[in-house]
């Protein structure tokens, strides 16, 4: 019977019920009569089989709250939440008296909501310019323009005059996959031109498939060039390789860029991207096509090509040792069994600050990505502290610091954390709410990795929505959010983006607002509030991951990753340790 009612409500809300079609924006409330209010209720009662504790904490976390939250972490004043500025410090304050407020005890080890993240700031000259020659040829690119470099070594002044230049395709030492791109060729002192993204097949297995693996994020790149001993790496952009526009690139990496300064791994002392234009430049100065070069990288046989080409620069850069923080806070498990373990929610509360004016506009207030992530932690801990009787472990609300600058925060959380890596059952992330209305679905990233699906799948069950995996596995996101340092630590994590079946919108719609806002808004000042947003999907999304994070709290099994999983055996190791 139950389950009956649950598919004719459904049913209702897929033809545009009268909450689900109503307009939420700024300055709108819902439309609704005395049978919707009624048909809610009895909608809560018969197709989510919520325990009444669980239905207190989802009462709680409506679209007001969070577009509360959200209205002032993208203010101007807090001028675009730059790490370690004063518009950082605003924004940890807030996000500490909200958790105040709630109740929650500072998570913090030395008794406050601040765990402190000691950060180096450099900022390169722009007016730096990459020479390359080959003979009595030469070429000038223009930083910003051309191209974007940075120090990786933390040093004032570095200088690279006349060095080869290699073009090293993917640039991948993958045993596992047979898969070597260096082969036997010393690139010691040498500048590495080097392809974005990894192979693509339609074979899972290998490199992921069409998937992105995390040989093909950018961070690997540079990695694997320090370990070869290379003097830098210029990565080549193209939209399709990035997943967005090389202005993305312009605002990410041209303004002041930050480091650990703490950092244990070896940094490549030059680090940089080429517009696709330019590597054809590189690539023609060298008698070579770039495109019969990439198409040679696609194979197990490709070795390293000298393209005869040297590159010389000097990038003079300011450095600054600063302090951003992590805000962290606790709620202590019913469970005197349970306890020591956590479940930990994070959502990154920094983004660019005030950076290179676009249209007039130089405040970078980032509010999709991710005051809208932070708001919805924020909601999801009122629902929590509020609205539930305390789940059997405990929960702490990370909200991380410089996710921008290469997920810094959750970077120094996992490598200085609360509780042992062993006891922390699960990370639940959140970067970007759904801000175009209720959806039928939810896109889950990392979809298949861990048994966390299970729970995910009964909640989306219940709450009459589909689970889908990564629509845009080619970017590679699951490596791309804080998620990802507590995977590699061997915590089993789950990240969602927003799902694009909208209720109420034509098929389709969804998905080319958000290529919309990648196109034009992300990484930009443009990522403002907009009257047009819809919070009752942000409210939805957040009661999802409320319910995922109190089961999970609750539950006797743990979750586990799938056998085979890249991350499986680090579990193992932070079981055994703990």
């Amino acid at each position: 019977m139950r389950e009956g009612i649950a598919s004719a409500c459904q049913r209702w809300l897929l033809r545009g019920g009268n909450y689900f079609s109503g307009e939420y924006s700024m300055g709108k409330q819902p439309r609704r009569n005395g049978l919707t209010s009624l048909f809610l209720l009895f909608l809560s009662s018969a197709v989510f089989s919520q325990t009444a504790e669980e239905q207190k904490g989802l009462q709680l976390i409506t679209p007001e709250v969070i577009r509360s939250h959200l209205g002032f972490l993208s203010d101007d004043l807090l001028e675009g939440r730059g790490p370690a500025t004063r518009g950082d410090r605003l924004t940890q304050l807030y996000i500490a008296t909200v958790f105040a407020s709630l109740g929650l005890e500072p998570g913090s080890s030395d008794g406050t909501y601040f765990q402190k993240v000691p950060i180096v700031g450099m900022k390169a000259d722009p007016s730096t310019v990459l020479r390359a020659r080959k003979g009595v040829k030469e070429e000038r690119y223009k930083f910003y323009e051309d191209f974007v470099a940075f120090s990786g070594s933390k040093e004032p002044t570095i200088s690279v005059a006349d060095a080869e230049m290699v073009f090293v395709g993917y640039g991948i030492v993958a045993p596992e996959q047979k898969w070597d791109d260096f082969k036997d060729s010393d690139v010691k002192g040498k500048i590495l031109l080097v392809m974005n993204n990894d192979p693509a097949t339609d074979d899972p297995k290998f490199f992921g498939g069409k998937g992105r693996t995390y040989y093909g994020r950018w961070t690997y790149k540079y990695e694997i060039a320090a370990k070869k001993g290379a003097a830098g790496a210029l990565i080549i952009h193209t939209t399709e390789s990035a997943g967005y526009p090389w202005k993305v690139v312009q605002s990410s990496w041209s303004a002041e860029r930050f480091s650990l300064a703490d950092s244990p791994d070896p940094q490549v002392r030059l680090q940089g991207w080429v517009t696709e234009e330019v590597a054809r430049g590189l690539a023609a100065l060298a008698g070579k096509d770039l495109d019969e070069l990439r198409k040679s990288a696609e194979s197990r046989k490709f070795k390293p090509v000298p393209l005869g080409v040297t590159l010389s620069l000097t990038i003079s850069s300011s450095i600054r040792s600063l302090e951003t923080a992590n805000v962290l806070g606790l709620l202590r498990g019913s469970d005197p069994e349970k306890r020591d373990e956590a479940i930990v929610y994070t959502a990154h509360h920094d983004h660019f600050g005030i950076g290179k004016p676009v249209r007039g506009d130089s405040i970078y207030n980032g509010a999709l990505d991710n005051a809208s992530g932070t708001s919805l932690l924020l909601a999801a801990a009122k629902g929590f502290a509020e609205g539930t009787a305390r789940p059997r472990r405990s929960i702490l609300f990370a909200a991380v610091a410089a996710e921008e600058q290469g997920l810094l925060g959750s970077q120094y959380y996992v490598a200085h954390p609360t509780f042992p890596h062993g006891k922390i059952i699960a990370n639940v992330n959140i970067d970007g709410a759904n801000l175009l209305g209720p959806a039928r679905d939810i896109q889950m990233i990392g979809k298949g990795r861990s048994t966390i699906d299970l729970t995910i799948d009964a909640i989306a069950k219940e709450m009459g929505i589909v689970v889908v995996a990564d629509q845009s596995p080619e970017q590679g996101y699951f490596y791309r959010s804080d998620q990802f340092n507590f995977a590699k630590a061997g915590i089993p994590s789950a990240y969602f983006h927003s799902g694009i079946d909208i209720i109420g919108k034509p098929e389709g719609w969804g998905k080319k607002e958000r290529d919309r806002f990648i196109a034009e808004d992300y990484h930009q000042p443009s990522d403002e509030i907009k009257p047009t947003w819809d919070f009752r999907g942000a409210s939805q999304q957040a009661q999802f991951l409320f319910l995922l994070g109190y089961r999970l709290a609750n539950a006797d099994k743990t979750p586990e990753w799938k056998a085979g999983d890249e991350f499986e055996a680090a579990r193992k190791q932070s079981l055994w340790g703990q």
